[in-house]
């Protein structure tokens, strides 16, 4: 197994920060039936759909019965891994994806290929970078649960003003910037910005990690090579920090809260983000689009959040298939219509039309982006200290820094990290 750097879990993106807590028994056989507990840190009305959701399991059938427990994200995190050293933990557990490295170096988490290959389990149907995500070393250890491609939202208004379509390719996406950039009074500092372009803290810390892989690059491959400085990415920076610092269609220095800030407060034209950002649009009054991230050189790559389902080592051979079956039940057609429009991510199967979820275009529109979606550093957790490589790297160029020179100096620190 590569080295696995502890790292905090990234969560505070998908607006998952909940209250309340509960802890269920450990998994164990009662009047016939095999209980498991699942600990999960959904909220709202994602949590209430797959509590829901839960029960319709239970009532399905008579031989298993799960009892979920919501956590705070951090406490499951850092509760979990005593609870299951101590033989209380749960039988299934969700987590963002960057945590799985972690558990499964430690003996947390069972395999789970041998699901993955019983061409009865539904597994086949699943998006493939959505699987991805819990995947260390060849060997999956989680089931998605939420896979959420970055997207772009526009204000509507601000287009019609400035009379510009929805851009597709990066050329288009910065002639569009710049023509919805407005500086009514040329001193250099528009009051109204074409694009707000994170550069550090980024939404999920997928904003840079997509343009690079859209650009022919990429940060750390899934062997765990540090590949963050090459060609390809070199010139990706160098283009966008163009169009920052010459054609000014971005304020510099934001992070993903500052670019919703900005949005919201009808002071940028377009952002990137995920479908939280609908909800803040419509209580901020904007008119808002969605589209899909506008295309690189290579094409489309949208840096997911996501969260997975993992079967850890506190449960028996026949836990692990009842929890195995529950996972069967939950990836069924009906089920990720239900989960989808129920929580507000897309589907997680890609047998769901987006015209089965359109009451919810949000959803539909996430879901016809879900081809876009790729698994961000799975198999390693982007530490603080990689992630900070990232940042610097990123914010010194939009700034007016080298490209090259910050890329080899991300290459050497990101190394140095994943050595540790």
């Amino acid at each position: 197994m590569k080295k696995a750097i502890a790292g905090t879990a990234i969560v505070g993106a998908l607006m998952l920060a909940i209250t309340g807590c509960s802890t269920a028994d450990s998994g164990s056989d009662s009047g016939g039936k095999v209980e498991l507990s699942f600990w999960h840190g959904y909220t709202e009305a994602d949590g209430d759909v797959l509590n829901d959701l839960v029960t319709q399991f239970n009532k399905s059938q008579d031989t298993i019965e799960i009892t979920p427990s919501v956590k705070p994200w951090a406490t499951l995190l850092d509760t979990a891994l005593p609870a299951l050293s101590s033989g209380n933990g749960p039988q299934i557990m969700a987590m963002p994806p960057e945590n799985i490295p972690v558990f499964a170096s430690k003996g947390a988490l069972d395999s789970l290929d041998s699901w993955y290959d019983d061409p009865d389990s539904g597994a086949a149907a699943l998006n493939p970078e959505a699987v991805a995500t819990g995947t260390v070393d060849g060997t999956k250890y989680g089931v998605p649960l939420s896979f959420t491609p970055l997207t772009m939202f526009y204000n509507k208004a601000m287009f019609d003003a400035a009379g510009v379509a929805v851009p597709t390719t990066w050329d288009e996406w910065v002639t569009a910037a710049k023509a919805l950039t407005v500086d009514s009074n040329s001193d250099g500092t528009p009051e109204q910005y074409g694009l707000a372009l994170q550069d550090n803290v980024t939404v999920g810390n997928g904003v840079w990690p997509s343009l690079f892989k859209s650009g022919g690059g990429d940060v750390v491959t899934a062997d765990g090579e540090v590949v963050i400085d090459s060609p390809e990415n070199a010139k990706t920076l160098a283009f966008w920090a163009d169009a920052v610092q010459n054609d000014k269609i971005s304020p510099t220095g934001l992070t993903g809260a500052d670019a919703d800030g900005l949005f919201s407060a009808g002071k940028v034209a377009m952002t990137l983000g995920g479908p939280w950002l609908a909800t803040v649009s419509k209580e901020a009054g904007i008119d808002y689009g969605i589209a899909a991230l506008p295309a690189g050189p290579e094409g489309i790559s949208a840096s997911a959040l996501a969260v997975d389902m993992s079967v850890t080592s506190d449960s028996t051979d026949e836990e692990k298939a009842a929890a195995e079956t529950f996972f069967t039940w939950f990836f069924q057609h009906d089920n990720m219509i239900t989960w989808s429009l129920g929580s507000g991510w897309p589907p997680l199967t890609t047998d769901v039309t987006s015209d089965e979820v359109a009451e919810n275009p949000v959803v539909a529109a996430l879901t016809d982006q879900s081809q876009y979606g790729v698994a961000l550093l799975p198999g390693v957790i982007p530490s603080t200290d990689v992630l900070t490589s990232l940042d610097t790297a990123t914010q010194k160029a939009m700034s007016g820094g080298d490209p090259s020179a910050l890329l080899a100096t991300a290459q050497d620190e990101m190394t140095a990290t994943l050595a540790k």
